[in-house]
């Protein structure tokens, strides 16, 4: 297994906030962001939290037979692709629909990962991914898995098909 370790804020098991059905759910810790009003601020310092190694979470995680997802959360998960892509490959391999809220765009994630290798890996495995900032002035309590209005549920596999389809039809 390998030995990769990620620094987290905490980790929930059985939650239900984090996308649809049962879901265990990694906060990872560090933050660029620093979003006004944002749910978990705490999340924000890299120097806090611990290191703990994929392999135990991972292993927390497979204990439960409810859990039917992995969402992935902060901080800013983003801030550590390499070892969540390791992370959440394993729970793909083991059939774990999964999460992950970032507060970059889509765009600006794929911009990234010109040059950031594991940050277009770790999108590449993704069912769902939640992006952009929390913005205070749009926060609402009314659209599901999301905390302000900007904010959107993007299917990366569909979004990842639309666009080889694009580049195919531009060649």
């Amino acid at each position: 297994m390998l030995t990769l370790d990620l620094r987290i804020a905490g980790t929930v098991l059985e939650s239900i906030v984090d996308g649809p059905g049962m879901r265990y759910t990694v906060f990872v810790q560090g933050c660029p962001h620093n979003c006004p009003g944002c749910h978990n601020p705490q999340t924000h310092d890299f120097n806090a939290g611990r290191t703990v190694p994929i392999g135990e979470l991972f292993a927390e995680c497979i204990e439960d037979p409810l859990i039917a997802g992995v969402t992935f959360s902060g901080g800013e998960p983003f801030s550590q692709p390499e070892p969540l892509y390791h992370l959440g490959k394993m729970f793909k391999e083991r059939g774990y629909n999964l999460w992950c809220y970032s507060g970059w765009t889509w765009r600006e994630l794929w911009k990234r990962a010109e040059s950031e290798e594991y940050v277009g890996k770790l999108l590449s495995i993704l069912d769902v991914l939640v992006d952009g900032r929390f913005i205070l002035e749009r926060r609402t309590l009314s659209l599901p898995f999301r905390g302000s209005e900007n904010q959107r549920l993007i299917d990366v596999p569909a979004s990842l098909a639309e666009n080889m389809v694009i580049e195919f039809l531009i060649k």
